[in-house]
C-alpha cells in the first residue's frame, strides 16, 4: 500500500504543534495565542483524515479546502507568535517551512481533484 505523504506530514506537523503548545503554556505562560495555534495546527491533519474517507469528490475537495484554510490560519498564528517574541526565529522558520510545504501539497491535491472531473 502506497504511503500517503500528506497524511504523514500533517500528523508529524500536529505533533510538533502540540509540543510547541506545551512549551508556550509551560515556559512562556502564554494561553490565548497558543490555544489558537493548537486548534488550527492540529485541525489540518484531522481534515486530511476526513478527506481520506470522503463520500464523493465534491466532499473530498471541500474537506481539503478546509484543511487549506486551517494551515493558512496556522501560518498566521506562527507569524504572530514570532513577531511577539514567544517563539524563536529558528522555531518559527522550521514550523513555518513545514506549514508552507503542507499548504502547497494541499493546494496541489485540490487542483488535481478538480481537474479530474
Amino acid at each position: 500500500m502506497k504511503e500517503n505523504v500528506l497524511k504523514t506530514k500533517t500528523f508529524n506537523f500536529s505533533i510538533r504543534i502540540v509540543n510547541c503548545y506545551k512549551f508556550l503554556i509551560q515556559d512562556k505562560k502564554e494561553v490565548v495565542l497558543s490555544k489558537q495555534l493548537l486548534r488550527s495546527g492540529t485541525s489540518v491533519g484531522s481534515m486530511i483524515r476526513e478527506a481520506e474517507h470522503s463520500e464523493s469528490k465534491h466532499d473530498f475537495i471541500h474537506k481539503m479546502a478546509i484543511a487549506q484554510k486551517e494551515i493558512n490560519e496556522t501560518i498566521y498564528w506562527l507569524e504572530l507568535l514570532f513577531a511577539t517574541d514567544f517563539i524563536t526565529k529558528k522555531s518559527f522558520q522550521s514550523l513555518n517551512n513545514d506549514a508552507i510545504e503542507i499548504i502547497k501539497l494541499i493546494t496541489s491535491s485540490i487542483k488535481t481533484a478538480k481537474s479530474n472531473g
